[in-house]
């Protein structure tokens, strides 16, 4: 289906949460419960199992928006309702709908999650790690920006379009978080967990050319390096060093919290190493499959 009922929704939210309390992780991405509650969405495709008994057992949802990559898939079943082959008829429903062209996340990649693709035929291709550090006692010193780039945050409505901008020009290599829309914006800014105070943006003569975009997960008690981008012409100059840090020191110093966490591509070997010397260590990863091309 294209949209899914507000009713339903609220049951497929609940069962995402169920199952991640089970997990230790959402199967559903932040992008796919956005997608999911949001209305309908082109090239976004919603899949509902249910038991015998009525029930919803499991959830799976198919967005087919890259215009070069194949389909992304993500699905969950409800704790109560696994191993009764739930999880490999939706895997499979994603297949067929896809067209036998796919990729599709294991979020935390357990071990039940990696068997699913293995009979789906799938081969492992990406993997996205979680960083975390602690942030008590945090000893960074003041953040140095290049000469001539201020730092100030985010302005609803006055930087959405500078900002969309910047953030395709910095992420034209990753269309995941380059295509990102008004739309997506204004969703991120609809939830509860966004602040502007937290959403750093470096301008030289007026204009963006960087930004640390940070979130606060209020209940784990857990900060987020949500994003970080920089303008190709700004690069290896340190900006985006100096982002970072200026984040972190506000997510510990004015938000008082103890543990700060990021995602990164374990291929992007520059990013793990600058991470990594900013005290950053591999808390979880999460697994993508796709069939063979």
């Amino acid at each position: 289906m294209d949209e899914v009922p507000a009713e339903v929704v609220r049951e497929v939210l609940a069962l995402i949460d169920t199952a991640a309390r089970e997990d230790g992780q959402p199967a559903v991405s932040e992008q796919g419960r956005l997608q999911l509650r949001g209305g309908p969405r082109e090239g976004v495709r919603h899949l509902l199992l249910h038991a015998g008994d009525g029930a919803l057992a499991g959830y799976a949802q198919l967005e087919d928006t890259d215009p070069v990559e194949a389909p992304v898939g993500e699905l969950v079943v409800a704790p109560d309702h696994r191993g009764n082959g739930y999880g490999r008829r939706l895997g499979q429903s994603l297949l067929d709908l896809s067209g036998k062209r796919l990729r599709v996340w294991a979020h935390g990649g357990h071990p039940a999650a990696r068997h699913l693709t293995r009979t789906l035929g799938l081969t492992l291709f990406r993997e996205l790690r979680q960083l975390r550090r602690p942030l008590t006692g945090l000893d960074l010193p003041e953040p140095v920006v290049p000469d001539g780039v201020k730092v100030r945050t985010f302005r609803p409505g006055e930087d959405d379009a500078a900002w969309l901008a910047l953030n395709a020009e910095a992420f034209a290599h990753h269309p995941e978080q380059g295509g990102l829309t008004q739309r997506d914006l204004d969703d991120r800014k609809a939830e509860p967990w966004f602040d502007p105070a937290g959403f750093f943006l470096a301008e030289r003569d007026g204009e963006l050319v960087g930004f640390h975009w940070t979130k606060v997960h209020e209940e784990a008690d857990l900060g987020e390096v949500y994003v970080v981008g920089v303008s190709p012409r700004e690069q290896g100059g340190g900006l985006g060093r100096a982002l970072t840090a200026v984040g972190l020191r506000y997510l510990s110093f004015e938000r008082g919290l103890p543990t700060a966490m990021l995602y990164v591509d374990a291929d992007n070997t520059a990013a793990v190493r600058v991470y990594e010397r900013l005290g950053f260590r591999t808390h979880e990863v999460d697994l993508m499959y796709r069939t063979e091309t």
